[in-house]
């Protein structure tokens, strides 16, 4: 007690010195509290009446959750009638749930968690559902509900449904199966599948599921799907932190350079024969072409794959290793023959779009929609497959085709999310477009500047387009397919959050480190900003590739824990720095081949800028902080700029990519080319190689069971600090994986301990207690969805 009162009276005077800087003053468990208090978990709940993730039913209506002041409502909207009402009565099946388990769920009304909801016989019946478990519960009467027996397999998968939902594709024992929904009658599909051979897993590198990856032909007769070969991989292992013996943790997963990687061999089940029909083509790369897995949209989905209407053909297409070359393919379902319609080959790496695989076959005219960034801009293309010639380029000009939502076969009509096609907009705005077969008349659907999130029906009448900024809430209407407003459904009210304290972050525009090009992120500032001090700098940085560090353009009550590092005395930055997407191909693949790019340059350029423009940024006290590749660039920022960054947090980083995941690096660097002299084209990337050039103050965290960046990668580092005698600071985080799951607050808190200390020059309060994780994960799940994209 005696001491912490003489650092209170020191702190006072400025007598003391800590880490270099004069101690200044002493931060109170208030000080953490106002911070805290704009996290996500406490924000977002003052957010009300916002549409998120509408999703629409086969009646043409669409349901969403209403997050208001007294809970969450699910309202089904109606846009041919223009009707919104409560979708049900939430008291009623709140109670019917709980009565229906005995208990075991306790349903709140105004709290109900429901991923799926459908409707039958006048909407007296509704089917509700959240995971694995479903209920169909009759609110007329009383209201009671039953529990579905959801046909699975292992592990309480409830397996892949049919087109009509009567079977059920599941994995069992490395084997495919299918049960019977209405019997539940299971029919053993494959014989041969095996350990590390088995069919339909995706189980390579840091991916783990027990869901089958696999897509039924539109008659239900046919699926398809692979036998994934990992019999030569080699091994990841781990053992958790126990009382005890440990049990080894042990998984295939392929590295940078390995000569044998995972692959697949493509077959057709005939379900009803139970017999499998090989393609006729050697084994294919466990490759997408769009990112670092066979099945981008989680879940089942297999996104480069397609049946005729007909179930006749499969179309689908193939990753080389690297991704630079794309196959085309069409094979015949019969016999397992296999052609080549057309390839083509990237000079760095393809794409098929942002967040979406973009290409698909037109089996009513045998054509194929393809996606292609050929002339430095993503564009959709019209090819003939009978012959795999281009037929006529769809899209022209500047601005990226980011997802193509809905193709009207019978009008010949593609509706399109895109970016930087409005000048003197954000280039990071996504609106909506439609156009036609042969690329005239393209059309913008969303006229106001800003960013729309679009949700189309299952017919392509309608759409739920709901825009907003990161200074502007949301507003959600539904419009037709020719972009006409037909009703009003909500607009957030962000009365109580303003109420609270909230201030909406600073877009910025600085320039790269060429002087020329625009780039774009956010600035955070205390609410109490007082122009006349000087405040420290700390960017919170993502190099990419695959994305960047500021994540969505829309609106949020809160962006990670900026606004709350700022309250404590930090301006606080993020800018997408060239090498990341969105933006032309140039620009997305400006640092391909040297992975240690990281985009630094351009976030020194940019805040060296700031701080010319602002002379309350003290340039001379920079930070930086980041996770996974953040935790890579963060580091690499400390160890190449150590007289600039001084102050550096670097978590879960895959510090040297050759201990990483094969497809992520080998997409992004290309494939390991080892030198006469033993360089490689990886070194540059290399962390433990730079740091012995460390000046500032670094932390270094890792979660000690990662299967996704194992924590191989962060002792890599240390152990090169270690030899290079230099001071830094490490925190293990036993048996969390890659997020740090109920460790999550304590390292928020040691994350801004560790700045408040080091480069601001404050004392922070002793052990400050956070809200705890299962408070947190709790808020989360009854409060409004995050759309942010990272």
């Amino acid at each position: 007690m005696f001491v912490r009162k003489a650092a209170a009276v020191l702190a006072v005077v400025g007598s003391l010195t800590l880490g270099g800087w004069a101690q200044g003053k002493q931060l109170t468990k208030e000080d953490y509290e106002r911070a805290e208090k704009f996290m996500g978990y406490n924000v977002n709940a003052l957010v009300y009446h916002g549409v998120s993730r509408p999703t629409w039913l086969a009646d043409g209506r669409f349901w969403y959750r209403d997050n208001g002041p007294d809970g969450i409502t699910f309202m089904v909207v109606d846009p041919a009638k223009g009707t919104k009402t409560a979708a049900f009565d939430q008291k009623k099946l709140a109670t019917a749930l709980t009565a229906a388990t005995d208990g075991k769920i306790k349903a709140d009304a105004q709290h109900l968690v429901i991923s799926e909801i459908a409707f039958s016989d006048g909407d007296k019946t509704v089917v509700v559902g959240s995971g694995t478990r479903k209920f169909r519960c009759d609110l007329s009467g009383e209201g009671r509900c039953a529990e579905v027996i959801v046909p699975g397999g292992k592990g309480g998968d409830p397996g892949v449904l049919s087109p009509d939902k009567t079977r059920a594709a599941f994995i069992r024992d490395w084997n495919l199966w299918v049960r019977e929904v209405a019997t539940g009658k299971e029919t053993q599909l494959t014989t041969d599948g095996v350990k590390d051979y088995g069919y339909a897993t995706d189980n390579a590198g840091w991916t783990m599921s027990d869901k089958a990856i696999l897509v039924w032909s539109p008659d239900g007769k046919k699926i398809a799907t692979f036998q994934q070969d990992q019999r030569k991989t080699g091994e990841m292992y781990m053992v958790p932190v126990t009382n005890g013996h440990p049990e080894l943790k042990a998984w295939k997963y392929p590295l940078v350079g390995d000569k044998d990687v995972t692959m697949i061999e493509r077959v057709i089940i005939d379900v009803d024969k139970a017999k499998v029909i090989r393609l006729k083509m050697a084994p294919d790369q466990h490759r997408s072409t769009l990112c670092d897995d066979i099945s981008c949209r989680g879940g089942s989905g297999w996104d480069d794959v397609q049946w005729s209407d007909d179930s006749e053909k499969l179309v689908f297409v193939s990753t080389s290793r690297d991704h630079k070359q794309e196959w085309v393919r069409i094979a015949d379902v019969a016999s397992g023959e296999v052609l080549d319609m057309f390839s083509e080959t990237a000079p760095k790496f393809f794409e098929s779009g942002n967040g979406k695989v973009n290409w698909k076959y037109l089996s009513k005219t045998n054509e194929l929609l393809w996606f292609s960034e050929e002339d430095g801009w993503g564009q959709l293309y019209l090819y003939d497959a009978t012959n795999g010639l281009l037929k006529n380029k769809i899209t022209r000009g500047e601005g990226n085709v980011t997802q193509v939502l809905h193709v009207d076969e019978k009008a010949r009509m593609i509706y399109f999310l895109a970016v930087g096609k409005e000048a003197g907009r954000d280039p990071y705005f996504s609106h909506f477009y439609s156009v036609k077969f042969t690329g005239k008349d393209m059309k913008l659907l969303t006229p106001e500047n800003a960013d729309h999130a679009v949700t189309v029906s299952e017919d392509g009448r309608y759409f739920v387009d709901v825009y907003s900024t990161v200074t502007q809430p949301k507003t959600a209407v539904v419009r037709d397919d020719d972009g006409k407003v037909v009703m009003d459904v909500a607009k957030q009210d962000i009365t109580k959050l303003v109420a609270a304290g909230w201030v909406a972050p600073e877009p910025i525009v600085v320039k790269a480190r060429d002087g020329k090009t625009d780039l774009y992120g956010y600035m955070f500032k205390p609410t109490d900003f007082d122009a006349s001090k000087k405040y420290p700098i700390v960017n919170s940085v993502y190099p990419g590739p695959q994305t960047g560090s500021c994540g969505g353009r829309g609106f949020e009550a809160a962006h990670r824990d900026w606004q709350s590092l700022a309250e404590l005395g930090f301006v606080v930055v993020c800018i997408d720095g060239m090498g990341t997407p969105w933006r032309s191909k140039k620009f997305h693949e400006f640092y391909y081949g040297d992975l240690g790019d990281n985009t630094i340059p351009d976030q020194v350029a940019g805040m060296k800028e700031l701080a010319a423009k602002y002379p309350w940024i003290d340039i001379d006290k920079v930070g930086m902080y980041g996770h996974s590749g953040g935790g890579n660039a963060t580091a690499a920022a400390m160890f190449h700029y150590p007289d600039f960054f001084k102050v550096g947090i670097a978590e879960s980083g895959n510090h040297d990519q050759r201990d990483y995941e094969d497809d992520w690096a080998e997409k992004w660097n290309g494939l390991l080319v080892t030198n006469a002299d033993g360089t490689t084209n990886y070194d540059s990337q290399a962390n433990q190689y730079v740091a012995k050039n460390l000046k500032g103050k670094l932390l270094l965290a890792h979660g000690s069971m990662d299967n996704n960046v194992p924590m191989n990668n962060t002792l890599l580092v240390v152990d090169a600090l270690i030899k290079a005698n230099k001071d830094f600071d490490l925190l293990i985080i036993p048996n969390a994986a890659h997020g740090y799951g109920e460790a999550s607050q304590y390292m928020t808190r040691r994350r801004w301990d560790y700045f408040v200390k080091n480069l601001a020059g404050n004392v922070p309060p002793h052990e400050y207690e956070m809200k705890s994780y299962a408070a947190v994960t709790a808020a989360a799940s009854s409060g409004p969805e995050d759309d942010e994209d990272q």
